[in-house]
């Protein structure tokens, strides 16, 4: 999987993209990150990205042209799969749309700033809007780092373990289960006795009973 990402702070994603899960898959071959600065794109001598909006509102608005130009020369050299733009009104980040997604081949993320993008480029140049929450942030980095990493650590081969990804929280509606190790006493707290029992079948059904409970008490929108 490639991943190109469109923003005007190449360095909040040096450090993120380059650790953990995403850097092994990146060492793997599994997945490959490209930043790309859009003042790179722009024709304006002091590299401007932004300017006022039309009808005299408060803030300033990315110009279409250096998103134009950046997207125009990445789709020159490949497909893209989706080209995605981090705004807090998209359709809201979930786990299916993140299994799904992680079977794409190309992805190009947009990092949105300041008041905005100029609208034509949304009307015209993405494909998909997506939000991961009901909150602004300063930009879109961030939600491209959670994208990434949701949907990265999905691909066959990037978790030593594949099945662990299975069991996380939504993927079949439910929180996780509880989780505990070593040591099974601590300060007189101790580990659920049927843990330690052995007996596969009976711990999947504590577990399976144990995501119920939790999905009920906290979440209880996903039984719906």
């Amino acid at each position: 999987m490639r991943i190109d990402i469109l923003t005007v702070l190449p360095e909040m994603l040096e450090s993120p993209l380059g650790c953990s899960i995403l850097k092994r898959a990146a060492d793997k071959g599994l997945a490959e990150y490209h930043v790309h600065n859009l003042r790179d794109y722009s024709t304006n001598r002091h590299r401007k990205v932004d300017d006022y909006p039309f009808g005299g509102e408060a803030g300033m608005v990315m110009q279409i042209e250096p998103i134009d130009r950046a997207i125009a020369a990445l789709k020159a050299e490949r497909d893209y799969d989706e080209v995605i733009f981090t705004s807090p009104d998209g359709e809201q980040f979930t786990q299916p749309m993140a299994n799904s997604m992680s079977m794409l081949e190309n992805i190009i993320i947009l990092c949105g700033h300041y008041k905005g993008i100029d609208y034509r480029i949304r009307e015209h140049l993405i494909t998909r809007e997506i939000s991961i929450g009901d909150y602004v942030l300063t930009g879109g980095e961030i939600p491209a780092v959670v994208i990434t990493d949701a949907i990265v650590r999905l691909i066959p081969g990037v978790l030593g373990d594949e099945q662990s990804a299975l069991s996380d929280s939504y993927q079949d509606n439910l929180l996780a289960p509880p989780v505990y190790s070593r040591p099974a006493s601590y300060n007189g707290w101790d580990v659920p006795p049927i843990l330690l029992s052995g007996h596969e079948a009976k711990i999947a059904e504590w577990r399976h009973e144990q995501a119920l409970e939790r999905t009920r008490r906290l979440r209880p929108d996903l039984l719906k």
